[in-house]
């Protein structure tokens, strides 16, 4: 009963008799409890001003600092059959350490003689070469004899040319004396004539003068024949000229038309001969590559190819080699709601797979089995899992990671961020808030000052 009301029936009942009262009555709540409860509350919020690192965890996995420090794919440049193995898994080998053997697969280089072959055949174009080269120095100097052959026929001709216009002016000359001496028997034969017409000359006078006028006219053709002839000379010297002149161009575009053939032929006997040195190169390089080696110091982990006759494709791989000497990192992703509150430079602690470790996230300076690491590099491109690679390097001047460590192993990392209360923690947590801007500048814990590890 509740005994609220004033006019009580307490004294009127009696409640000894009624099992449930009695039982009602014994409970009672106990002071100490109330005591460590209430400790409890006030130990509560006196947590919420204790500081708390704000961090980003990931999963990562352990790998190597350098590109050339992981694990590395031998492969054959050429195609061929495994002839002997000379390494077994687990070996360790230095770089240029013959791994095995392979023999030719492909007829097209069964032959042996094949590198003499070729060096023959490069010979014999060698000497194309210079033969053509000869042929063409030989046409440059028929070329020129050609031209100063042309030249004197040119020259013979036109003295030629100037000997006969020489003629045609003596024969005009002469042409006029013999007209003059026509002209004055013509005269004289007409006073002879009217002489003997009036009986004062004889008839042997006048036949005289006549026969001195066929003279004339006879002299006066034959100077006008030469005349005529000497101008079908001249039209002939003048013609032969432009024969002479057609017939050594076309000389002339032989020879030159046989130059730039032979050149040609020099210069595709070149090519061909590029080309030969070119597949001796190929040749000998592939003759070269029958034994396949390590390319780095290391250890001998996995065999892709096996037994002695399999055939191996080029490009392909045929072992694996884990160089001895590397610089561990781990390769976190992260989200890109986190990518803003990263810098190169931060610390991490890494928590390696296998390793004990007791990790307080918001207290890292309590934990107990991780190492410290410090940003390397940020990707700026997303990856395919939808999120952003980070390459975490070893922090210098702090502890070691265990050299146990191997790569490939995975890794837990936290990403330290600013320093803030318990409270303020849950409050952001709750509300879904991101953490907060984090400013390496500002930051004067002693976490943002551990130096990167020296890269060796």
């Amino acid at each position: 009963m509740l005994n609220i009301s004033s006019n009580s029936i307490a004294s009127r009942v009696d409640l000894n008799k009624y099992s449930s009262w009695q039982m009602l009555a014994k409970k009672r709540v106990a002071k100490g409890l109330i005591t460590v409860i209430a400790v409890i509350l006030i130990l509560m919020f006196l947590a919420m001003f204790l500081p708390w690192t704000q961090n980003i965890r990931s999963k990562g996995y352990v790998t190597t600092l350098r590109p050339e420090q992981r694990p590395q794919a031998v492969q054959s440049l050429i195609g061929g059959r495994i002839e002997k193995w000379y390494v077994m898994e687990g070996q360790h080998v230095m770089a240029g350490d013959t791994i095995l053997k392979i023999s030719e697969s492909k007829q097209d280089y069964f032959d042996p003689n094949l590198l003499d072959n070729t060096e023959n055949q490069i010979n014999a174009k060698g000497e194309s070469i210079k033969a053509y080269a000869q042929k063409a120095d030989n046409l440059d100097d028929q070329y020129a004899a050609l031209q100063g052959s042309q030249k004197v026929k040119l020259q013979q001709n036109e003295i030629k040319l100037k000997q006969v216009m020489l003629k045609i002016q003596s024969d005009s000359l002469d042409l006029v004396a013999v007209e003059t001496k026509l002209e004055i028997a013509k005269n004289q034969l007409d006073r002879i004539q009217s002489l003997y017409d009036d009986g004062i000359k004889s008839l042997t006078d006048l036949e005289a003068k006549r026969l001195s006028v066929r003279e004339a006219q006879a002299k006066r053709l034959t100077y006008v024949n030469k005349i005529n002839t000497h101008l079908n000379e001249l039209t002939n010297l003048e013609a032969n000229r432009a024969a002479i002149t057609n017939d050594y161009n076309d000389k002339l575009a032989k020879s030159r038309s046989d130059k730039m053939t032979a050149l040609s032929n020099k210069y595709d006997a070149g090519a061909t001969k590029n080309k030969l040195e070119s597949s001796y190169s190929a040749y000998e390089l592939r003759l070269n590559n029958y034994y396949i080696t390590a390319p780095v110091e290391g250890m001998v982990t996995k065999a892709v190819k096996g037994g002695i006759g399999e055939l191996i494709k080029e490009g392909e791989d045929i072992i694996t080699v884990i160089p001895t000497r590397y610089d561990l990192a781990v390769e976190m992703y992260v989200e890109p709601r986190d990518m803003p509150l990263l810098r190169t430079g931060q610390l991490v602690r890494v928590q390696f797979d296998g390793w004990p470790a007791i990790v307080f996230s918001g207290w890292p300076n309590s934990s107990y089995g991780t190492f410290a690491g410090q940003i390397f590099a940020i990707d700026n491109y997303i990856s395919k899992n939808g999120k952003y690679r980070i390459l975490v390097a070893e922090a210098q001047n702090e502890l070691q990671w265990p050299k146990e460590v191997r790569i490939g192993g995975g890794a837990n990392t936290i990403t330290l961020l600013t320093d803030v209360s318990v409270g303020y923690e849950l409050w952001r947590q709750l509300n879904g808030f991101p953490a907060d801007y984090y400013d390496m500048e500002k930051e004067q814990d002693v976490k943002t000052k551990v130096p990167l590890r020296k890269i060796k």
